[in-house]
């Protein structure tokens, strides 16, 4: 897998966090950087740590199902943004304004589940795991730092369409992938 193309899936993973960061940020009744820095801190170590428990999972059985390894692949990345691009047309979810660690961890939780799919992708497309980590943590930790922002400025404008367009990007990833498989385009 190029960089570019891990870049792309941490962006498309990142979205979730991107959107509950902005609620978090309309939760607040004055924008704070250290709310800003908390939750690019447990969204972007959660968006870190699932795809590499994803990964070792994986490892374990990769092997044993290597001659449709792809299918899963893109049936995972599809399954996932579908699931984004579906959420997103779901009413608001209402966001306390608590930066606690109880409710961060569930919220980190809830969001990162997806990464966790996407690490067991990794595991079977042999991705180079701690590069992978690390640069969807960053990403995560950004996008979510300026979320918060953005939420206590703009409103809900961008959650919805954060959520389509990670949908989106995960979609066309997950078909990238089938079609370098089947030989039909390479990047």
């Amino acid at each position: 897998m190029h960089y570019l193309e891990l870049l792309i899936i941490a962006v498309g993973l990142s979205m979730d966090a991107f959107a509950v960061a902005v609620c978090k940020g309309l939760a607040q009744e004055q924008h704070s950087i250290k709310n800003s820095f908390v939750t690019g801190i447990y969204f972007g170590g959660f968006q870190a740590l699932m795809p590499l428990l994803g990964y070792l999972l994986g490892t374990q059985f990769a092997d044993s199902i290597t001659a449709v390894d792809h299918w899963i692949a893109v049936a995972l990345l599809s399954i996932i943004g579908i699931n984004m691009i579906r959420e997103s047309r779901s009413c608001d979810v209402k966001t306390s304004n608590s930066f606690g660690f109880k409710k961060m961890a569930v919220l980190s939780l809830a969001t990162s589940i997806d990464a966790l799919a996407v690490g067991i992708t990794f595991a079977f497309l042999k991705v180079s795991i701690v590069p992978a980590v690390l640069t969807i943590g960053v990403i995560t930790f950004a996008i979510s730092f300026v979320g918060v922002k953005l939420g206590s400025v703009f409103g809900s404008r961008f959650k919805s369409k954060a959520e389509v367009a990670g949908g989106v990007i995960l979609v066309l990833m997950g078909l990238k992938i089938l079609f370098d498989h089947l030989g039909m385009i390479s990047f």
